[in-house]
Parts: structure tokens; C-alpha cells; sequence
């Protein structure tokens, strides 16, 4: 709690020397947490929940694999992948129904399934997104959810074939009422790049907000280098919500403990802040959720 009240010092000494322009406003409240992922038995009641910001939970992952013991492709028919046991639908709609402010989200695809990579495998853009529309479907439904979330990181389909599919997916799925908003997770990588970079300049009009992995980037990274990379990928998704992230664990990127809060509060100060998720609810147990809990708060103050 120390802590909360010394970012929120520091956040409106910052406001009161470099204070925002007005006139193109862009701060979000916006907060996202991927969740189940890593079966720690973390639950959406464990996750502490601000009321003045809008929270969005990521269940992690959906993915169009089958559940065997050595799973494989289903060109789009899409599975439960997550800790379904703590993260169930009754949970889902107990924990909306408590805080009016919370939306939940499915995320696609992820890095591995089983001990493999999970690759984006279609066998033609219509089957695929005909079967992915299906199963998708029945899911966000089942689990009463609100959106969808584009997490690829394997691909054996070229980037063209990866705009059409997902940009089919994500149209069909918001033109049906199936959900209200659809996010990309992409990060720096040049295979990465270029199949969401193809998919933003053919169907970014369709995409809420880009989850870029910043905590890819490498342990260590300092304020000025995170800064620098923030202004390329807002350039890359052009017109995009660009939100920052961090890992829970500080293995990687910008640690939320040297200089992640520092360089949000320089981006609040140029009218830059969209929004802050993390990976994940899963890691973040452990410490008892204080970056989570800083994140918040600072974003609750700056809206």
C-alpha cells in the first residue's frame, strides 16, 4: 500500500510539472491480465480489481488443436487450453457480475501446445475461418465472453493467408454480436511482424488494441530503450491502441520494479498511455499481485 501511495505522489508531482495537452487526449484506463495459462490455480477472485478502471481479463489460450496426448492441427475447430477447473463459465459470470467494470476475453493460439509449438496451420482461408466462426462460437458463448485476442507465434501460412483468416474471423464474429472487441499480441520478431504487420495494414479498422509483448524484448532494457521501442511499434500499428506490457516475473523487457512505472508516467505526461496488461495472473500470484495493484492505481489517476 506504501508503495500505491508513493506512485500516486510521484504520478501527480509529474502531472503538476509536465502536465498533459488537452487538446489530443489518448490516456486509457484500460487494464488487461492474461489468466490460466500455467494452471497455478489462480482464480478472477484472486486478482485485485479496481473499480475505476476497466479490466479485462484474457483467458490463455483457446487454441484450434486437438486435447489429445500428443495434440494436433484442426484447421480452426477450436478447444479449451486453459485451467478450465478455476476458470470455469460460472466464474466467468460471477466475476462480471460483481464488478460491473470487468470484461472477459479469450486469447488464440499462444506459444506451444503440449511440449510443441502451436502453429497457425490452416488448410484454406475458407475452411478455416468457417470452422473457427463455428467453434469460436460456441465457446465465447458458453463461457459468456467478450472478445478475442490474436496470440499466434508459429506459422505455417504465409502472412497474407494469416491477414485473410484472422481478419475474416474477427469480422464475422463482431458483424454475428459474438463480441465487441478483438486484440493482436504481437512482438519484435521478423517473422512475427510480418504476418500481424500484414494482417494491421489489411484489417487494423478491426482491431481494438495491440497487447505488443514488450517484455520480449531483452532482460535489462532500460526507461530511454523502452521509450524508443514504444515509439516504433506505435509507428508499425499506426493509428493503433498500442498498450505497454510487463512480465510478472521481471525476466524480461522493462521491469515493473526498474522503470516500467517511471516510463508510464512519461507516456501519461504526452498523451500516450493507452493502457498497461501483463503476463500473467499466473506469475503474479506468487508476489501477492503488486504490480498489478501499481498499475491501477496509476492508471486510475491518469484517466
Amino acid at each position: 500500500m506504501e508503495l500505491i501511495k508513493v506512485l500516486c505522489i510521484a504520478l501527480l508531482t509529474f502531472q503538476f510539472l509536465f502536465p498533459c495537452n488537452a487538446s489530443t487526449p489518448k490516456n486509457s484506463n484500460l487494464f488487461r491480465e492474461y489468466i490460466g495459462a500455467e494452471f497455478n490455480n489462480v482464480k478472477f477472485s484472486d486478482v485485485p480489481i479496481n473499480s475505476n478502471v476497466e479490466f479485462h481479463f484474457i483467458l490463455s489460450f483457446a487454441i484450434d488443436y486437438n486435447t489429445s496426448n500428443s495434440p494436433s492441427p484442426t484447421n480452426g475447430k477450436f478447444n479449451v487450453f486453459w485451467d478450465s477447473d478455476n476458470l470455469s463459465p460460472s466464474q466467468v459470470s460471477s466475476i462480471k457480475s460483481r464488478y460491473s467494470n470487468v470484461k472477459v476475453a479469450v486469447s488464440l493460439g499462444g506459444n506451444t501446445v503440449g511440449n510443441q509449438n502451436a502453429y497457425f496451420n490452416p488448410s484454406s482461408v475458407d475452411s478455416w475461418v468457417s470452422n473457427a466462426v463455428s467453434s469460436l462460437t460456441s465457446v465465447i458463448q458458453q463461457y459468456n465472453l467478450d472478445g478475442i485476442d490474436i496470440d499466434y507465434e508459429h506459422f505455417n501460412a504465409d502472412p497474407n493467408t494469416f491477414s485473410e483468416c484472422i481478419g475474416s474471423l474477427i469480422k464475422t464474429l463482431k458483424n454475428n454480436g459474438i463480441i465487441s472487441f478483438a486484440s493482436i499480441a504481437p512482438f519484435d520478431n521478423d517473422q512475427i511482424q510480418s504476418h500481424y504487420m500484414t494482417l494491421w495494414k489489411n484489417h487494423g479498422h478491426l482491431i481494438d488494441y495491440v497487447n505488443f509483448q514488450f517484455y520480449a524484448y531483452d532482460e535489462g532494457t532500460n526507461v530511454t530503450q523502452f521509450m524508443n521501442y514504444f515509439k516504433t511499434q506505435s509507428a508499425n500499428y499506426d493509428g493503433g491502441k498500442v498498450l505497454v506490457s510487463f512480465i510478472s516475473d521481471g525476466s524480461r523487457g522493462l521491469s515493473p520494479n526498474e522503470g516500467f512505472f517511471e516510463a508510464c508516467i512519461m507516456l501519461r505526461s504526452q498523451n500516450e498511455l493507452n493502457g498497461i496488461f501483463v503476463w500473467s495472473a499466473d506469475d503474479s500470484k506468487a508476489n501477492g499481485f503488486l504490480y498489478e495493484k501499481l498499475s491501477q492505481a496509476l492508471l486510475a489517476i491518469s484517466y
